[in-house]
Formats: structure tokens, C-alpha cells, sequence
């Protein structure tokens, strides 16, 4: 029940600070001096935390329901909202700030009143994951272009083109705000013009480099998003099934104790059963999702309505969190990388070509092919599973690596 005026005000000092709440995390604080202070409570990351929105009555019950709505927008949008108030408060405090990341934030938080929460959360996590870890700390005004084009060759080098792309956009402006405000001379991004790899638009963006490949399972595994999200992504690459059919995945189509997984042909693109062998690891994930999810019935609902399946957005809206824009990777992309490295290892094409459920000419034998070449291919998907983790581990990998006897 929401707090009044009169509620708060008749509220009695005890020997110990007692709260009272508002809902939705804000409640306020009676300290054994009598003092009240809005706080808020929330979860960010799997963490709890706390954010103070002053004393009452200075802070006004309306006042503190309105901060409220402002840090839940943050929320929202993929935020923490005790973080990006310390952000603000440093670019109120300190105007000698000079390195990049202290620009860059301030650059951040100046603009992204004006821009959609998901459009801003994807630029500062894209600089966060690319840009700071290697410039963040270093005086901007110092700053080489040979510097800045070495950062972003590394993004290049996991495949990730359009990230790049968007990166130099993104310092680009930073530097030209830093010369407008007196601490740099001037956009040395501009004498990148050219110097990198031009994008590719292609059907279903995939990373299909081994190295590209480990560096995109070791995002997904510091991914700090919902634990369903992030086990959805987990299991994208190890059955390699379309999107649709994994985002509405059922646990009654589970059976973990034989390791399979039985699609109906209902939900399957070619209206053909479909039988998805499960690795190790594959069904570790699984288990660990259970007790989140395994008493209703879908594998991956949504957050808000758990009677119906996580968005069609969800997975692609994770890997811009990531860091990897539409054109470098995107859900489907997951199927076009094991084709290609399959293939590349020597898998028998027909075993990769029926894992993938693609279509089969003819439509009586379709129905009822949902168990060709089955042992090979439980071999098949316990081997890949077994690549894609020494990939996560960075071990060198070869291209045309063999992972089986013909």
C-alpha cells in the first residue's frame, strides 16, 4: 500500500532504523534519531543495491516518487542508476578531466537525454567492451591516430566490421567535444578516413572465424543481462536451431536424461519433427535454467508476460549489449557459423544439412528423417560442443581442424 504524508510524518523514532514502503523499491528510512531518507532498492547485475534520494521533508513524497520513475527508466534501459548519477555528479565537480573515458562519459551523459534508452545503452557498452579498456585511461590531447587505429583493428579482428565502424563514429564525436571544450587540439579520428575495412552487408550476419568465434563465446559468458537471456544465448551456438524455434522451445520437449531435444513439426520451419541431439554442455545449461523456469512451460519466456516466449528481439538486442552490431552477428547467424566450420572440419554434409533441418525435396520422406544419421550426428554436436569451449578458452584453433574419423 502506498505511503501518505500523514504516515510519514506521524512516523515514530525506534531503537533501530525501521523502514516503511512506497512499492516498487522506494520506501523511506525512520533512523533512531528520527530522521527519514528516501531510498530506493533495486537489482542490477544480479547485485542489490541502494540509491538515496534525500531527506524528508526537503525530498517531498511526490518529489522522491518522481527520482523514482527517473532511475527505473534507467533500469529500463539497460542502466544502473546509482552509477550513472556518479558519472554526473563527476562532470559537475571536475572540469580538469582530461582523459578519454572522462570526456567520453561526459560527452555520453550530456547527449543521451536526447537519445532512446537502447540507442544510448548500445554506444556507451560498445566503447565500455572496445574503447576504454586500451584509451580509456590515456590524456586525450595525446592520443595518436596510429593508437586509436590499433583499438579499433582489434574489434576488426574478431569480425566484427559494423562495430568498428560505429566505434570510430562514436570517438569521432568525443574528440570533437573534447576540442570544442579545450582538451584537444583536434579529431584525429578524421585521419582514419579509409583505413578501415569496408562493411559487407550480408543476409544473416555471421562470425565465422575461429578466432571471431572464441571472442564472441567469451562475450556471451561476461554477459550481465538476465540469467534467461544470457542462457539462451549460451544455447544459440550448441544446437544451432532458427531462432523462432529456440525462443519458443518447450520443457516438455526436453528429455535431459537421453539428451535429446524432440521439436514438433508444428514450430518447425519445414513442418517436419525435428530432433536436436544435446552436448555436455548443452544440457548443463539447461539444468542451470530449470529452477528459474522449469515449472512453467516455456524454456525462455518473456520478463514481463511468462505465458508467452522472450521477444524475437531479445537475442539480437543481447548481442548489441555485446557489443556486435546487426551486421556482425545476429541470432540465425548462429547456424551459418556451424555450417561453415562443420563443413570446414569434414562432417559429413548430409548429417550438418539434416542437424540444420533444412528442407528436404520430398515431403513424405520429410516427415519421418527427423533420425538420419543420428549416432553421427551426436558425435557431430558433442564434438562441436567440445570446439566451441576450447575456442571460448582462446586456445589456437586451425580452420580446417578435423574434430572426427570419417
Amino acid at each position: 500500500m502506498s505511503l501518505t504524508h500523514v504516515q510519514i510524518v506521524n512516523a515514530k523514532a525506534r531503537d533501530k532504523a525501521y523502514r516503511m514502503f512506497d512499492g516498487r523499491g522506494l520506501y523511506v528510512e525512520i533512523s533512531p534519531s528520527g530522521g527519514r531518507w528516501w531510498r530506493f532498492k533495486y537489482r542490477f547485475s544480479g547485485k542489490e543495491k541502494r540509491l538515496s534520494f534525500g531527506v524528508y521533508p526537503d525530498v517531498s513524497l511526490k518529489e522522491a516518487r518522481e527520482k523514482l520513475d527517473e532511475a527505473r527508466k534507467h533500469l529500463e534501459g539497460g542502466r544502473d542508476p546509482g552509477a550513472f548519477r556518479k558519472a554526473t555528479a563527476a562532470i559537475e565537480t571536475d572540469e580538469t578531466a582530461v582523459t578519454f573515458e572522462a570526456i567520453a562519459r561526459e560527452w555520453f551523459v550530456l547527449n543521451s537525454r536526447k537519445w532512446a534508452p537502447s540507442h544510448g545503452d548500445r554506444i556507451i557498452r560498445r566503447l565500455e567492451l572496445n574503447i576504454f579498456p586500451w584509451l580509456g585511461a590515456r590524456p586525450i590531447a595525446q592520443i595518436k591516430p596510429s593508437e586509436l587505429l590499433t583499438t579499433l583493428r582489434r574489434i576488426e579482428g574478431r569480425g566484427a566490421h559494423e562495430t568498428a565502424h560505429r566505434a570510430l563514429q562514436n570517438c569521432a564525436r568525443v574528440f570533437r567535444y573534447a576540442v570544442v571544450t579545450d582538451r584537444a587540439n583536434r579529431d584525429i579520428a578524421r585521419d582514419l578516413a579509409g583505413a578501415l575495412a569496408p562493411v559487407v552487408e550480408r543476409h544473416h550476419a555471421s562470425i565465422t572465424d575461429p578466432r571471431g568465434v572464441g571472442a564472441l563465446l567469451r562475450a556471451i559468458k561476461g554477459y550481465q543481462g538476465s540469467i534467461v537471456t544470457k542462457c539462451a544465448l549460451s544455447l544459440a551456438p550448441l544446437v544451432f536451431v532458427r531462432p523462432g524455434e529456440l525462443r519458443k522451445a518447450e520443457w516438455s520437449e526436453f528429455d535431459l536424461k537421453t539428451s535429446e531435444w524432440r521439436i514438433p513439426a508444428a514450430r518447425m520451419k519445414m513442418k517436419a519433427p525435428h530432433l536436436v541431439p544435446l552436448s555436455r554442455q548443452a544440457v548443463a545449461i539447461l539444468e542451470e535454467l530449470r529452477p528459474l523456469t522449469g515449472e512453467g512451460r516455456l524454456v525462455f519466456p518473456g520478463e514481463i508476460d511468462k505465458s508467452r516466449p522472450m521477444s524475437d528481439n531479445t537475442v539480437l538486442s543481447a548481442l548489441h549489449r555485446l557489443g556486435y552490431a546487426t551486421t556482425d552477428m545476429t541470432g540465425h547467424g548462429f547456424r551459418s557459423m556451424a555450417s561453415t566450420l562443420l563443413n570446414e572440419q569434414g562432417w559429413n554434409a548430409d548429417a550438418i544439412e539434416r542437424q540444420l533441418a533444412h528442407a528436404e525435396r520430398n515431403a513424405i520422406r520429410a516427415a519421418y528423417n527427423y533420425a538420419d544419421y543420428l549416432p553421427e550426428r551426436q558425435k557431430m554436436m558433442q564434438a562441436w560442443a567440445d570446439y566451441l569451449d576450447r575456442l571460448s578458452l582462446g586456445n589456437k584453433q586451425n580452420r580446417g581442424e578435423a574434430a572426427h574419423a570419417a
